[in-house]
C-alpha cells in the first residue's frame, strides 16, 4: 500500500517541522557537539560544505590556438605517470540528413581500419607497443577519439590520432566488413532495454528535428551508405573551428602543443559553424508518448521527461542540482531504503522499483530533464511509481527545503570532483567544455554557481521547465496499466485551494 500525504496533513507537517525545529535548539543548547559521541564525526542535518579548500590544488588549464585555429588544452597533475590526450569534434549524428543518419558513427568506426601510412595490424600493434589504449564514441552533438598512453608516448598517440582523422583509406572491403559489424552492433542494442528507451524518448521529444534521430541510425541507411558519404561527413565537419584537442596527466602543454601543430596543421580552417548548423534546423521539443508494449519483457523500463536546458542557459546549474535532488537509486544498493532523495525513499519503502535515475541532459539549444525507471509489472503498482515520480518532480514547484538542497549542492560537487579524479574524465571534460563554452569553467566559478542555488531558485526553475508543462513519454515492457499521457500530463501541477 502506497503511503501518501493529502492536504489536510500540510498544517501537522508544519507543526512537525516546528517540533524538529525546537528540539534540535533545545538539543543544542544542553549537547556540547565536540564531545558528544553522536554529533562528533557528522551531523543528520546537511549544512553547505565548503570545498574551496581543495580548488588551489587542482591543475592549472591551459589553453593554446594553432595556426589554423585549432584549439590545444590541458592540464598537468603533478605526479601522475599517464595521459589521457584526445580529439573533440563538435561533429554527431544532429549534424545528418535523414538519408545519410548514422554517418558520424559508421566514420568512428572505419577510423582503425588502416590509413595512408598504417595499415590494421601497425595501428594494433603500435599502440600495444607503447602499453597504450585506443578508443573512441560518437553522441548526438559530439565525436571523440582519444588513447590513453604513458607520459613519454603522448607525442605519438597526436601523431596516431592525426593519422586516423586525417589519412583514413576507407577502404571499400573495410566497408563492407564494416557494415555487418554495425549492424550486428545494433541487434545487441536492440536487447538492452535503457538504450532502446532513450532512443525512442528523443524520437518522441524531437520529433521532425536533428535530435530525434538516433546515433547508429536506420538499418536501411547503414546498409546503403557510402564511401562517398564518409568522405563529404569529414570534409564538412572535421575543420580546425570545431574541433579541440584535450589531454590531462603527466602531459607537458609545450610539447602538446608542437605535437599538435606538427600533426593537425593542415586541417581545413573552417567549415559551416554548429551555430549556423543549429539555427537552421532547431530542435522543436513535442509533448508526446511512445510505448512499446512487449508482455514477454520481464520489466517495464519508463522515462519521463521534460524539456530542460541548453549548455549555456544560466538556468542548468539549478537543473544539475534538481537532478541530484531527485537522486538515483538501485534495490541492490548497499544503502537500501535509506536515501537523501525523498523519492527514491518512496519507491524503495513502497517497493515501487527495482531501479530509478534522474537525468539532465543537455544539447546546444534545448535539453531533457526526467526520471528513468524500471519497474517489475507482477510486484510494482505502476500507477503508484508514476505517481510518486509526479508527485516529487512537480513538487519541486511548491514545497522544497533548504536542507534538501544543501545535500543535493554537497552531493554534486563531490561527484564533479570524483568524474575528474581520473585521466580520462579530466580529458573528456576539458574538451566538452572547450566545444560547448569555448572555455574551461574554472571550478570555483562552477562552485560559487552552485553554492548561490537555494530552495528559493529551485522552485523559480522548477515553475520554468515543470509547472503545467508538456512532457514525453518512452515505455517499453508490459505496459498495460502503465497510466495515459493525460493523466501523467495532469499531474505537473497541484490543484491547491
Amino acid at each position: 500500500m502506497l503511503t501518501t500525504v493529502g492536504r489536510k496533513s500540510v498544517s501537522w507537517l508544519s507543526q512537525r517541522r516546528g517540533f524538529v525545529a525546537s528540539a534540535a535548539a533545545a538539543v543544542d543548547a544542553v549537547v556540547d557537539k565536540a564531545n558528544s559521541p553522536f554529533l562528533r564525526f557528522g551531523n543528520p542535518v546537511p549544512t553547505d560544505v565548503g570545498m574551496n579548500q581543495f580548488l588551489p590544488h587542482l591543475p592549472e588549464t591551459k589553453v593554446t590556438h594553432l595556426s589554423n585555429g585549432m584549439r590545444v588544452v590541458s592540464e598537468q597533475v603533478p605526479g601522475a605517470t599517464t595521459s589521457t590526450v584526445g580529439v573533440w569534434i563538435d561533429a554527431g549524428s544532429r549534424y545528418e540528413t535523414d538519408t545519410t543518419n548514422g554517418t558520424a558513427h559508421f566514420l568512428e568506426h572505419m577510423a582503425f581500419k588502416g590509413t595512408e601510412k598504417r595499415s590494421v595490424k601497425d595501428l594494433e600493434v603500435e599502440i600495444e607497443n607503447i602499453g597504450g589504449h585506443l578508443n573512441a564514441y560518437t553522441s548526438r552533438e559530439q565525436t571523440c577519439y582519444f588513447a590513453k598512453v604513458q607520459n613519454g608516448h603522448v607525442g605519438q598517440a597526436v601523431d596516431i590520432l592525426s593519422d586516423i582523422l586525417q589519412n583514413s583509406k576507407l577502404e571499400e572491403r573495410a566497408i563492407e566488413r564494416e557494415r555487418e559489424v554495425i549492424l550486428r552492433e545494433m541487434q545487441e542494442i536492440e536487447g538492452m532495454p535503457e538504450e532502446v528507451v532513450f532512443d525512442h524518448l528523443h524520437a518522441t521529444a524531437f520529433q521532425h528535428s536533428p535530435l530525434g534521430r538516433t546515433i547508429l541510425g536506420p538499418a536501411e541507411n547503414v546498409r546503403g551508405i557510402t564511401r562517398e558519404n564518409l568522405v563529404e561527413y569529414i570534409s564538412k565537419n572535421y575543420t580546425a573551428d570545431r574541433m579541440v584537442i584535450a589531454a590531462a596527466g603527466g602531459v607537458d602543454h609545450d610539447t602538446l602543443v608542437k605535437a599538435a601543430e606538427k600533426h593537425f596543421s593542415k586541417l581545413p580552417e573552417k567549415g559551416v559553424s554548429t551555430a549556423e548548423l543549429v539555427k537552421n534546423e532547431p530542435a522543436v521539443f513535442t509533448g508526446s508518448e511512445v510505448r512499446l508494449r512487449d508482455p514477454d519483457q520481464p520489466l517495464v523500463h519508463l522515462a519521463i521527461a521534460f524539456q530542460g536546458a541548453s549548455w549555456s542557459d544560466p538556468d542548468s546549474i539549478p537543473l544539475m542540482v534538481m537532478q541530484t535532488m531527485l537522486g538515483t537509486w538501485d534495490k541492490h544498493s548497499a544503502a537500501g531504503r535509506h536515501t537523501g532523495s525523498k523519492l527514491a525513499e518512496l519507491i524503495a519503502t513502497n517497493n515501487l522499483a527495482n531501479s530509478m535515475m534522474a537525468f539532465n541532459t543537455n544539447y546546444h539549444d534545448t535539453g531533457l530533464f526526467g526520471v528513468y525507471a524500471t519497474a517489475d509489472p507482477k510486484t510494482s503498482n505502476l500507477e503508484d511509481l508514476c505517481w510518486g515520480i509526479m508527485r516529487h518532480t512537480s513538487g519541486m514547484c511548491y514545497n522544497v527545503s533548504e536542507s534538501d538542497v544543501a545535500r543535493a549542492k554537497n552531493q554534486l560537487k563531490a561527484s564533479i570532483l570524483y568524474s575528474q579524479d581520473g585521466t580520462t574524465g579530466a580529458a573528456e571534460d576539458l574538451g566538452r567544455s572547450m566545444l560547448v563554452y569555448n572555455r574551461r569553467i574554472p571550478r570555483a566559478e562552477l562552485f560559487a554557481r552552485i553554492d548561490a542555488v537555494d530552495a528559493t531558485t529551485i522552485k523559480e526553475i522548477a515553475q520554468r521547465f515543470i509547472l503545467d508543462q508538456d512532457i514525453a513519454v518512452a515505455t517499453l515492457g508490459n505496459t498495460q496499466f502503465m497510466p495515459d499521457y493525460t493523466w501523467l500530463r495532469r499531474r505537473t501541477y497541484w490543484l491547491r485551494y
